[in-house]
C-alpha cells in the first residue's frame, strides 16, 4: 500500500480500514487538476527560491510526462495508491528520487484536495454553462418559428387561455437563463485559490500565494487558511444550482410526456429519443423525458448528502469531507448528460400545430375574452363572468365551442352580443391583443426574442 504518511505508525493499516479510508476509486477523476495544481505549486517554489531551477524544470517535465501517460493509457491509476495525490507523487519519486520528494514542500494534502476539488468544480461549471447555452439556442429557434402557433395555456392542467408555442417555450428560456446566471454567480464567488493554506495554519515557507493563484487563473488566494481547507460552500451552491436545473428539466419533461400522450398528441418525439414496447406494437414511449424526470432525484440526493455531511464538521479539515466527491461527481455528470440529451430530443421534436390549435379552440380558452367583450360594452365584470359561465354550460350541453354558437343563441343569453363578438373571441385576437411586456402576442414575443438574442450574443466571459 503506497502511503505518504507512514513515519508515525508502527503497524500496517488493516486492509479493510485502508480500503474504507482510500479515495483513489473516485478521486482519480481529477488527476488532471491534481497535476495542474502541482505544476503551479512547483513553479511558485522555483520562483521564490525554495527549489532550484533544475529541480523545478525536472519536476514539471516529469509531471507532464505522467499526465501524458495517464491520458494515453500507458500509465494506469491503480488502487495500490490511497488517493490521486499519492499516485502522482509516488510516480514522481519513482522517476526522480529525492528531487521528486520535494514536490510537497509547503503543501498539505488538505489544501491540495481543496484545490483539486475547486479546479474540478470550476471546470464543471463552465461545461454545464455551455450545455445550457446550447439548450437556450434550441429553445430560441423554436420560439422564432412559432410566434403564430396557437395552443392552449394551462393552469391546474386545465385549458385556461390561448397562447403561442413561442410564448410557452419562452417561459423555459427564462428558467434556463436564470440557471446560467446562478452558475456565473457561483463562479465569481468561488474563484479563489486555497493552495498555500497548508493543513490549516499556512506554512513557514515564503510562498507566493498570489502568484500561484494567478498561474491557475484564480482571482486571488483565499484569505483564511482554516476556511481555505474546509470550505465546500461553492460545491453546495453548485449542487443546489444543478438541482434547480434538473427541476426545470423535469418540469419540461413532464410536459413533453403529457404532450406525447394519445390524448394530447401535441408532439412527435424523434425515433432516436424514444423506444417501443416489448409487447405492445403501437407504443412510442418518451423514455428520455422520463429518465430526465427520474434522474432529478439523484441530483437532489447529492445536495442533501453534502449538506448533511457538512452540518456538523468543526474547523478545519475532517475526513468526513472526503464524502464531497462521489455523489457530487455523479450529480455533475448526470446533470450535463440530461441537458445534452434533452436538448437533442427537443431539437428533433415535431410539433403538431393543427392539433394544438384545435385543442385551444375546443377548450373554451377564449372565455375570458368573451367576458372582456361584455365588460367593454358596459356589463359589470362579475355579471359578465356569470353570463359567460352560462354560455360555457350551454356549449358543453351541445358539445360545441363558443365560436360555433349563432348570434341568436348568444343574444338569447345576453342581448349585448353583436356580430363583432366573433372577431373579438377569435384565437388570433385573443393572443395578439395581449401586447404588454411578457405577453403572448406576436409583437410582444418578437420584442422578447430580440432581447433573448442580445442576451445570448453578450456571452459570459469567465477567463
Amino acid at each position: 500500500m503506497a502511503q505518504l504518511w507512514g513515519g508515525r505508525f508502527t503497524k500496517e493499516t488493516d486492509k479493510l480500514v485502508y480500503n474504507f479510508n482510500a479515495s483513489i476509486s473516485f478521486d482519480q477523476k481529477f488527476y488532471k487538476e491534481d497535476i495542474e495544481g502541482s505544476i503551479a505549486h512547483v513553479t511558485m517554489l522555483g520562483k521564490v527560491g525554495i527549489l532550484t531551477a533544475e529541480e523545478t524544470e525536472a519536476i514539471i517535465r516529469t509531471l507532464k510526462d505522467i499526465l501524458s501517460e495517464v491520458e494515453n493509457g500507458t500509465l494506469e491509476i491503480s488502487d495500490e495508491y490511497e488517493d490521486i495525490h499519492s499516485f502522482v507523487e509516488a510516480n514522481l519519486i519513482d522517476r526522480l528520487g529525492d528531487t521528486g520528494k520535494k514536490l510537497h514542500t509547503g503543501r498539505s494534502r488538505n489544501d491540495q484536495v481543496a484545490l483539486d476539488m475547486r479546479l474540478y468544480t470550476r471546470k464543471q461549471i463552465k461545461e454545464t454553462d455551455l450545455e445550457l447555452k446550447e439548450l437556450l439556442e434550441t429553445i430560441l429557434k423554436i420560439m422564432k418559428e412559432n410566434t403564430e402557433t396557437i395552443m392552449p395555456g394551462f393552469t391546474h392542467l386545465q385549458k385556461a387561455q390561448p397562447i403561442t408555442l413561442a410564448h410557452h417555450m419562452g417561459a423555459y428560456f427564462e428558467m434556463f437563463k436564470r440557471d446560467r446566471l446562478r452558475l456565473h454567480d457561483i463562479y465569481e464567488r468561488m474563484n479563489y485559490c486555497p493552495l498555500g493554506s497548508g493543513a490549516l495554519a499556512g506554512t513557514t515557507y515564503p510562498l507566493d500565494r498570489e502568484y500561484t493563484a494567478e498561474l491557475l487563473e484564480f482571482y486571488g488566494p483565499t484569505l483564511n487558511s482554516m476556511d481555505g481547507v474546509s470550505d465546500r460552500d461553492y460545491l453546495i451552491e453548485f449542487l443546489s444550482a444543478l438541482s434547480t436545473i434538473m427541476m426545470h428539466l423535469s418540469r419540461f419533461s413532464e410536459e413533453v410526456i403529457i404532450w406525447n400522450s394519445n390524448e394530447y398528441q401535441f408532439v412527435e418525439i424523434d425515433d432516436a429519443y424514444s423506444t417501443g414496447s416489448s409487447i405492445m406494437p403501437q407504443k412510442k414511449n418518451p423514455d428520455i423525458a422520463e429518465l430526465v424526470r427520474g434522474k432529478t432525484g439523484r441530483v437532489y440526493g447529492a445536495l442533501m448528502s453534502l449538506l448533511t455531511t457538512m452540518k456538523g464538521i468543526p474547523l478545519a479539515y475532517n475526513k468526513d469531507m472526503q464524502e464531497d466527491k462521489e455523489l457530487s461527481f455523479d450529480a455533475m455528470d448526470t446533470a450535463k448528460g440530461c441537458i445534452a440529451l434533452f436538448n437533442g430530443m427537443l431539437a428533433t421534436m415535431k410539433f403538431n400545430k393543427d392539433r394544438m390549435r384545435k385543442s385551444a379552440n375546443n377548450g373554451f380558452t377564449n372565455a375570458t375574452d368573451a367576458a372582456d367583450y361584455l365588460v367593454k360594452h358596459g356589463v359589470p365584470f362579475r355579471d359578465a363572468h356569470g353570463i359567460v359561465g352560462r354560455i360555457v354550460l350551454y356549449c358543453l350541453d351541445k358539445n360545441i365551442a363558443i365560436d360555433d354558437m349563432s348570434l341568436e343563441e348568444l343574444k338569447a343569453i345576453s342581448p349585448v352580443f353583436e356580430e363583432d363578438i366573433y372577431d373579438a373571441i377569435s384565437m388570433e385576437t385573443c393572443v395578439n391583443t395581449r401586447l404588454t411586456i411578457g405577453a403572448p402576442s406576436k409583437k410582444a414575443m418578437e420584442d422578447a426574442i430580440r432581447k433573448e438574442e442580445e442576451y445570448l450574443s453578450n456571452d459570459w466571459k469567465h477567463e
